[in-house]
């Protein structure tokens, strides 16, 4: 079987349009909503004769993929070709209003996610879900593979932990797709809605060489501006933690959250301590040293030294490979050769506008992962333990909203 994206199979396939004829429609999208013939989709749908788009709704970063960092909010505008108002959902207001959901009777989501619970196109889905529950709008999900695949890893939000960045409790990887995990979201929430997903067709996750992106079916395009390449994308569930630290994430480097380095580290010291303190957690991948000077961001001008994690081809194994674990193991080892190295970012630094947290908290759901890095008694062994109960009761449960075997 070839393989589709949703939006492909929808504009092919006039039977699954047939309820969206007469209802009015907004599309929910960014750079990378596109076709497999790399149309946009809002511009696909628009020009299907028994449709009618009126309207459509952009997420962190912009329906144009334009606002580079994070907290760069984007204003609501007219399409200049469609004329048809774009709201957006990272400006004023990350939920949908009642304004923006007057024009449409249906949304079309179409977002390319990364398979992490902080990108922020989770939340923005489920927040959509929410919205519409409460105003009877329906949501079909447009499905769209999820390019780190099945695996899983981290530790799941804490409950009084939710933010824009963790909207509920699941680990920080959760390997489904947007529509098996907005499947599960209804249910858990047990929520009134009309949810629907157009599913993807010869979608297989667990096999080579992409284990989650049809890398031999599609071309990657950025759904923000530093997710690059398909190396990045698995690699996140761990690199989007160094946003709570003073360390750099590549910012200001073409290889952005691939990267972790600062000036004042020692490349082969701390991979050899990674190595030291929990050799198993670096299965999977390749740590390589590498030295690095931002444009931008933390250590503009700076020469930074640290390492490139290498998630791809021969060093590549998704069933070993943990993105979560490995950047954890990378703080731990910082903290194991510097104890008083100053690194994690303060409570003046508010991540996602959130008072009153360190960012690293926030962006884990809970404290839990700080505590043990600064606890130096703390093992990997530890953190195995407490892994091991959160992963085994998500793995339970999400996988019977697993679309794709």
């Amino acid at each position: 079987m070839s393989f589709q994206f949703g939006i492909d199979r929808l504009l092919q396939d006039e039977r699954l349009r047939r309820d969206l004829v007469g209802r009015r429609i907004g599309v929910v999208g960014h750079p990378a909503s596109v076709t497999g013939n790399l149309d946009h989709s809002l511009y696909a749908l628009s020009a299907c004769d028994d449709l009618n788009v009126t309207c459509a709704l952009g997420p962190q970063h912009g329906m144009r993929g334009d606002k580079q960092d994070n907290m760069i909010e984007t204003e609501d505008y007219l399409d200049p070709d469609l004329g048809i108002p774009i709201f957006s959902l990272y400006g004023e207001h990350r939920r949908p209003t009642p304004d923006m959901l007057a024009p449409l009777d249906v949304v079309l989501y179409d977002l390319q996610d990364l398979g992490t619970r902080v990108y922020t196109y989770v939340t923005t889905l489920l927040y959509i879900i929410e919205e519409a529950t409460k105003h009877d709008k329906a949501v079909w999900v447009l499905d769209r593979p999820n390019p780190a695949g099945r695996p899983i890893d981290g530790l799941t939000l804490r409950p009084g932990w939710e933010s824009f960045v963790g909207v509920a409790e699941f680990p920080m990887v959760h390997g489904m797709t947007m529509g098996e995990l907005g499947a599960w979201y209804v249910d858990h929430k047990k929520l009134d809605v009309d949810y629907r997903v157009i599913e993807m067709s010869g979608y297989t996750p667990n096999e080579g060489p992409g284990y989650g992106w049809p890398v031999s079916a599609r071309p990657w395009v950025n759904p923000s501006p530093n997710a690059a390449i398909l190396n990045m994308a698995r690699a996140y569930g761990g690199t989007v933690m160094i946003e709570g630290t003073t360390l750099s994430e590549g910012r200001g480097t073409t290889r952005a959250l691939e990267v972790i380095g600062a000036p004042d580290l020692n490349a082969n010291d701390v991979i050899a301590e990674m190595q030291r303190l929990a050799p198993h957690w670096l299965e999977g991948c390749n740590l390589r040293p590498a030295w690095f000077e931002p444009t931008f961001h933390k250590h503009a001008q700076h020469l930074c030294e640290g390492f490139q994690i290498h998630a791809e081809l021969e060093f590549f194994d998704p069933s070993r490979f943990k993105s979560w674990r490995v950047t954890a193991l990378a703080f731990k080892a910082i903290r194991s050769l510097y104890p008083d190295y100053d690194l994690w970012r303060g409570l003046d630094f508010k991540y996602e506008y959130t008072e009153g947290h360190l960012a690293i908290d926030v962006i884990n759901g809970s404290d839990e992962l700080r505590l043990w890095v600064d606890d130096a008694a703390a093992t990997a062994d530890d953190l195995d333990q407490r892994l091991a109960r959160d992963l085994a009761a998500w793995h339970d449960v999400s996988r019977n909203y697993h679309l794709y075997k």
